[in-house]
C-alpha cells in the first residue's frame, strides 16, 4: 500500500492546510501518517506549558484517529525547533518508518520560524530516506523508492515579505471537507487560543474561510489545498508528481505556475 507522511510543525496545522489531502490520498488506497514536530505547549494562556503540552497532545491524537491516520509523537517544545543533526536524526527514523512516497509539509517562506525549520527537517528527513549510512534515531534501515515532497501555501497565502503565492496545485478537499473540520474541532484548546493571539475569531470558521479561499484560486472547487512540488533531483531519478497521479481530476495543475517556473537542465 503506497503512504503518504504530513510533517508539519504544530497541533492543527496539519487540519488547517493538509488534511483534506490526505483524506483524498486514504479514499483511493493511501495509509496516512502524521506528526506534529513541536508539543503545542505555547498554544495557551489559559493553561501552563505542561498542562498544555498533555492537552494538545491528547487533541491531536484524537485528529489522527479521526483522520485514520498513524500518529508519531512531538520530538520538542514550541519556538524550540531547530535545523540540527539531532532533530533530523529523529524526523528521518519516522520517514523510514512510514516509508512514503509523498511527503507533505509546510512552505519553504512562512510566517513563524517554526514552520520553516519544519519544512527545512521534512526536505532532508525525506532526501535521507535512500541513504543507508546516515543514521537514524532509533536506527532504521534506508528504503530505496522515489519520494516527493510537496509544500503547502504559507499562511495568508504569502511569504514573509508579503508577496503573494501561487500554488502549483490544487487538491479538490470539496468531499472531505467536513471530515477535515471534525478533525481540526478536536484541537478545542486552540479556540481561545487563536482568538486572542491571532484574531481568529472561530478557527473553524477561520479554516473553512482559508480552504474555501484556495479553491476560489483554483477557479474550479468550493474547498480546496494547494501545493508547491519540491524538485525532483535527490529524491527521484526523473520528474514525477505522484499527487497527481493518485487524485486524478481531483488534482487541478495551475498552468500559470507551470509555465513560470524553472527547468532544470
Amino acid at each position: 500500500m503506497p503512504s503518504a507522511l504530513a510533517i508539519f510543525a504544530h497541533p492543527d496545522d496539519i487540519e488547517f492546510v493538509a488534511a483534506g489531502t490526505l483524506l483524498q490520498l486514504q479514499a483511493r488506497g493511501w495509509d496516512i501518517h502524521y506528526i506534529n514536530l513541536c508539543t503545542g505547549n505555547g498554544g495557551s494562556v489559559q493553561m501552563d506549558g505542561p498542562t498544555t503540552t498533555q492537552k494538545r497532545l491528547a487533541e491531536a491524537q484524537e485528529a489522527a484517529r479521526i483522520l485514520g491516520a498513524t500518529f508519531y509523537p512531538p520530538i520538542c517544545d514550541d519556538l524550540e525547533l531547530t535545523y540540527s543533526v539531532p532533530y533530523l536524526r529523529k524526523v528521518a527514523a519516522v520517514v523510514r518508518m512510514a516509508r512514503p512516497s509523498i511527503v507533505l509539509t509546510h512552505a519553504p517562506a512562512d510566517y513563524m520560524e517554526d514552520h520553516m525549520q519544519a519544512c527545512r527537517l521534512a526536505v532532508t528527513a525525506a532526501f535521507s530516506h535512500c541513504i543507508p549510512n546516515f543514521q537514524t534515531d532509533p536506527h532504521l534501515p534506508s528504503y530505496a523508492h522515489d519520494v516527493t515532497v510537496y509544500h503547502a501555501m504559507p499562511h495568508g497565502l504569502c511569504d514573509p515579505l508579503r508577496q503573494k503565492l501561487m500554488a502549483g496545485q490544487y487538491v479538490d478537499t470539496t468531499s472531505v471537507h467536513a471530515r477535515k473540520r471534525e478533525s481540526l474541532a478536536a484541537h478545542e484548546s486552540q479556540k481561545h487560543w487563536l482568538d486572542v493571539s491571532q484574531g481568529m475569531d472561530s478557527y473553524l470558521i477561520s479554516m473553512d474561510e482559508a480552504s474555501r479561499a484556495v479553491g476560489r484560486l483554483s477557479g474550479k472547487f468550493e474547498y480546496a489545498e494547494g501545493w508547491r512540488r519540491h524538485l525532483h533531483l535527490g529524491f527521484s531519478a526523473k520528474e514525477i508528481d505522484p499527487l497527481k497521479e493518485a487524485l486524478g481530476d481531483l488534482c487541478l495543475i495551475n498552468e500559470e505556475y507551470e509555465k513560470a517556473k524553472a527547468v532544470p537542465v
